[in-house]
């Protein structure tokens, strides 16, 4: 089995059984690659909100460790970066940011005017790539869903707009989801009505030019710094210490987990020790494949 192939199975592993990792096609590794290599300026926009009942609105542990591993791999690409969010993940982006020693600006979306505020950002920033990593799509009703088929929409700060406008930028589109309520599924809705257990009017309208699907959505930020090891000679994957260092930044922020709503070491109800597996795994694979620096 190529490296290629190797990295899809386990990004497609489907701990959780929402199934859209297994049942979506295949990306085009190498578009992906020549992608991301290409980035100068990239947005990466996450942040997913729990209701915790008497505890608050939380933001959850998938999206933001993911997002700042990525925005590393990118920044060591020479791309430079800016992580984007809302009030409620804002503590944890800026935790695993600040973990991971990324000179990335953190911004956080305001809830009121966003978008005059959103488009005065992406003026400013120029962006080439718009990545939206575990963060919600409005569905075709204008709706925001959880996987649970709850309305979020009080809890949701509306980013939904700047998908099209980075488009109209000119800029690369990327959504990275694991159940199909994320922002840039859109392209996925006949995947998702035939073949996940998620009911399609749940699901995001809005698509991505690329749509990145994985058991985990974190596990796309190891995914694309594998596949930027390889274009750039030099290891970018974190380390399972490092894993767990960002993700207990994420938690100490206020991060909980998505699926029990537990401030915990746990993404989407799996251990950290089962992430960091998965992590071993794809980084024997790296290694297997191509000579790269540093390797862990």
């Amino acid at each position: 089995m190529d490296f290629y192939s190797q990295l899809h199975a386990l990004l497609c592993e489907d701990a959780t059984g929402r199934g859209l990792a297994a049942a979506a096609p295949a990306p085009d590794f190498d578009a992906v690659t020549r992608t991301l290599r290409s980035a100068r300026r990239a947005v990466i926009l996450t942040g997913f909100p729990v209701d915790c009942g008497p505890e608050g609105v939380r933001g959850e542990t998938d999206g933001p460790g993911g997002s700042a591993e990525l925005a590393r791999a990118l920044e060591t690409a020479s791309c430079a970066v800016t992580l984007l969010t809302d009030g409620v993940s804002f503590p944890l982006v800026s935790a695993a940011a600040e973990c991971l020693e990324l000179t990335a600006e953190v911004v956080c979306l305001p809830a009121e005017d966003t978008e005059a505020f959103g488009r005065r950002l992406m003026t400013r920033l120029q962006p080439t790539h718009f990545i939206a990593l575990e963060r919600p799509g409005k569905a075709a009703d204008g709706h925001f869903y959880n996987m649970r088929g709850r309305i979020i929409d009080d809890m949701v700060t509306d980013s939904d707009f700047l998908l099209p406008l980075a488009r109209e930028m000119g800029a690369v589109t990327i959504g990275v989801g694991d159940g199909g309520n994320e922002l840039g599924m859109g392209s996925l809705r006949s995947v998702i009505a035939a073949r996940t257990p998620l009911p399609v009017e749940y699901a995001a309208a809005q698509e991505a030019d690329l749509a990145l699907t994985s058991g985990v959505s974190n596990w796309w930020g190891w995914g694309a710094s594998a596949l930027l090891s390889r274009a750039v000679g030099h290891w970018l994957l974190p380390s399972p210490a490092e894993e767990f260092q960002v993700l207990s930044a994420v938690v100490a922020a206020g991060g909980v987990d998505g699926c029990t709503h537990a401030a915990e070491l746990t993404v989407d109800a799996q251990p950290l020790a089962s992430h960091q597996a998965l992590l071993r795994r794809i980084a024997d694979a790296l290694r297997a494949a191509a000579p790269v620096q540093a390797a862990i």
